[in-house]
């Protein structure tokens, strides 16, 4: 029977042939370079152990090189690796690159990765590049000559541009430059009737305008889906203009009318002051007639006329001032009763 130092001496090597099989495998991808060498993709053992150490992932280079390669594409691990280190997407990218080949769609992979890294789909752009995709505006509302509102919704066919989609404009762009040429062709037609009899007007107008310049898509056609007329605009404009007539004509009214109100207090005071001289006047009359008296200047038969003529000035005072307030009565209350 074998002693303990016979068993150590056995175990030993075998448990270091363990370990070192074990840290071998856990930098070596061995299954995906079995998969890669039958699948007939050159791949060296450093390599992967490189993308180990470089915390690459290498099921996310490998596979997408194998299906590349399958498909006849001239791509090599390092183009896919910096493209996933630099945070693109390589399965998406293969994808388009493999989609383009098949229709024949010049598309590099230098491009490719461009688009993927400005954030855009770049599978879905080929995609739209061989399927054309239909935007639908929402409803876009414009005002012919005639002040009738009418309102439009427009399909536009696009096709993506793949030589513009790094620094093109999206969709939005798109439908405001469509909606900005709908509102300009209705706006210079002359009546809204001619809208409606003629919706393909507006189609051939908006798409002579060159409207997908600077965009990654190339408009082949725009289509009037729907047209419906909608408010007067006009007449509520001349509304709004007549009750704003109104409001200043009626603020003019009662300017004038404050200012017959204050020439009118300015004539009442006036009216006062006389009153007070008169008064004033009056006051001094018995003092002048006193002293008259008693210098001899005037006799008794004469303060007796002039009495009566003073009485006759009263009566007459009296009567005018009624009449006056009877006068300021009726400007002041036209509707009342004298």
């Amino acid at each position: 029977m074998w002693g303990l130092l016979d068993l150590a001496a056995f175990f030993i090597p075998i448990i270091i042939i363990l370990v070192i099989v074990a840290i071998f495998l856990s930098f070596v991808p061995l299954g995906l370079w079995v998969s890669a060498v039958s699948a007939g993709v050159k791949v060296r053992i450093f390599s992967l152990i490189g993308m180990r150490l470089r915390r690459v992932r290498a099921d996310k280079i490998i596979r997408p090189l194998i299906k590349a390669q399958k498909a006849g594409m001239d791509v090599n691990a390092n183009q896919l690796e910096s493209h996933l280190l630099s945070g693109g997407r390589v399965d998406n990218v293969v994808d388009a690159l493999i989609a383009a080949h098949r229709a024949n769609l010049d598309l590099s992979f230098e491009r490719a990765a461009a688009i993927d890294l400005a954030g855009r789909n770049v599978f879905e752009a080929v995609r739209m590049s061989v399927t054309p995709k239909i935007i639908e505006t929402p409803w876009i509302s414009a005002v012919a000559i005639d002040g009738i509102e009418v309102k439009v919704i427009a399909k536009v066919t696009v096709r993506a541009n793949l030589g513009r989609l790094v620094g093109g404009a999206g969709e939005e762009t798109i439908i405001a430059r469509v909606g900005e040429g709908i509102v300009t062709t209705v706006g210079s037609s002359q009546s809204h009737k001619s809208v409606l009899e003629n919706p393909d007007l507006i189609s051939r107008t908006v798409l002579s305008k060159g409207l997908d310049n600077g965009t990654a898509f190339e408009i082949l056609s725009i289509d009037i889906a729907d047209v419906d007329i909608g408010r007067n605009i006009g007449a509520h404009l001349q509304i709004q203009q007549a009750e704003a007539d109104k409001q200043i004509a009626q603020a003019k009214a009662e300017e004038r009318r404050a200012t017959a109100i204050a020439k009118e207090q300015e004539m009442r005071a006036e009216v006062e002051r006389m009153k007070a001289k008169v008064v004033e006047a009056e006051a001094e009359v018995p003092m002048a007639m006193a002293e008259a008296l008693r210098n001899g200047n005037l006799g008794v038969m004469d303060y007796y006329k002039m009495q009566n003529v003073l009485a006759d000035t009263g009566m007459r005072k009296n009567i005018g001032e009624t009449d006056l307030t009877k006068i300021f009565d009726k400007k002041e209350n036209p509707d009342k009763q004298s």
